[in-house]
């Protein structure tokens, strides 16, 4: 039975937007933060489920026609109703993942010092 929103349309986007905010995150890393992106979306209430879901279908829908490497190029630095607040929602949890998991990581995604 489909979900909804649709996970694969989720983590697509999200592993998209990580690799282009933290392009020197090592790929397991990124596949972590994709994961517990989905898992976030999957717990928000109803309401707020079923509109990141529209969104992401809009979103995923034009990422089928431009490609979704390009639609991040050019939705991460624009404020579009809707798609903007979808990247915000995408960063901050991708965001407090990694910093909160890998604290001695970089600004680009560089694991620094210890690795874990």
């Amino acid at each position: 039975m489909p979900t909804f929103p649709p996970h694969g349309l989720i983590a697509e986007f999200s592993d998209k937007v990580v690799a282009h905010d933290l392009p020197e995150l090592p790929p397991e890393r990124r596949a972590e933060v994709v994961a517990f992106i989905g898992r976030r979306v999957a717990g928000l209430p109803s309401p707020m489920r079923i509109g990141v879901g529209v969104v992401s279908v809009v979103v995923g829908g034009a990422g089928r026609l431009v490609g979704t490497s390009r639609l991040v190029r050019g939705v991460t630095g624009r404020p579009l109703p809707g798609v903007g607040d979808y990247v915000r929602l995408v960063r901050s949890l991708s965001y407090a993942y990694v910093w909160d998991a890998w604290p001695d990581t970089a600004a680009t995604g560089r694991p620094l010092g210890r690795q874990s």
